[in-house]
């Protein structure tokens, strides 16, 4: 398949279906309601000319006409100024900043696992998948203080934070009854519109 980003008249979006970072993006995308040509690539299989657009040869991988852009947090933080309406990013700098370290707290502590809960070797999962548990057990007070994580409105870092929930049955994390502020959040986030349509048939499949 031949990537031609210069001639591309829309918004194109290379996605992993199961990729988390991947599935960020496309919830902001679903957010802002921004019409973008979603194409989901086999990360076994990638374009012959991905690396054209992106040196690390990667997804997410955004093309915007002659612009192209990857890495995940990169992706979100230009849509939402490109596309300012609805904001997900707080207006003054120190709740900026705290929503950015929370995002940075989110991608080391839980993305970081990612890779380990999915390698399909138990000896690397059974670690990750206790490490992962107790960091977001750690985080109960922070999803019932607040409607949105650490927020009153919706935000990147809810973007950031669902994905990771939504695969907690996939990656074989259980969380206990104690846990309801997370199971209340979890549901109310999953019944967003946005998150909805974010979802690939991969996702889906991962809750049935």
């Amino acid at each position: 398949m031949a990537l031609v980003a210069n001639r591309r008249s829309v918004m194109t979006l290379f996605s992993d279906p199961a990729d988390p970072d991947s599935h960020r993006v496309r919830i902001v995308l679903a957010e802002k309601d921004v019409t973008a040509d979603v194409i989901h690539i086999d990360p076994d299989d990638l374009p012959e000319d991905l690396s054209d657009l992106n040196p690390y040869n990667s997804v997410p991988t955004l093309v915007d006409r002659d612009l192209a852009l990857y890495d995940a947090r990169v992706i979100m933080e230009y849509l939402d100024e490109r596309f300012p309406h609805p904001p997900l990013m707080p207006v003054d700098p120190v709740s900026r900043a705290r929503a950015r370290l929370a995002l940075y707290h989110i991608e080391r502590d839980w993305y970081g696992l990612v890779p380990e809960l999915a390698s399909g070797d138990e000896k690397r999962a059974a670690p990750a998948r206790k490490r992962l548990r107790e960091s977001i057990l750690a985080s109960i007070e922070i999803f019932q203080a607040m409607p949105y994580f650490l927020s009153e409105e919706f935000s990147l870092v809810d973007c950031t934070v669902i994905p990771i929930l939504w695969r907690l049955p996939y990656y074989g994390v259980q969380l206990p009854k104690q846990a309801k502020p997370i199971h209340d959040y979890a549901e109310r986030m999953f019944s967003r519109p946005s998150f909805r349509e974010s979802l690939s048939e991969t996702e889906l499949d991962m809750r049935v």
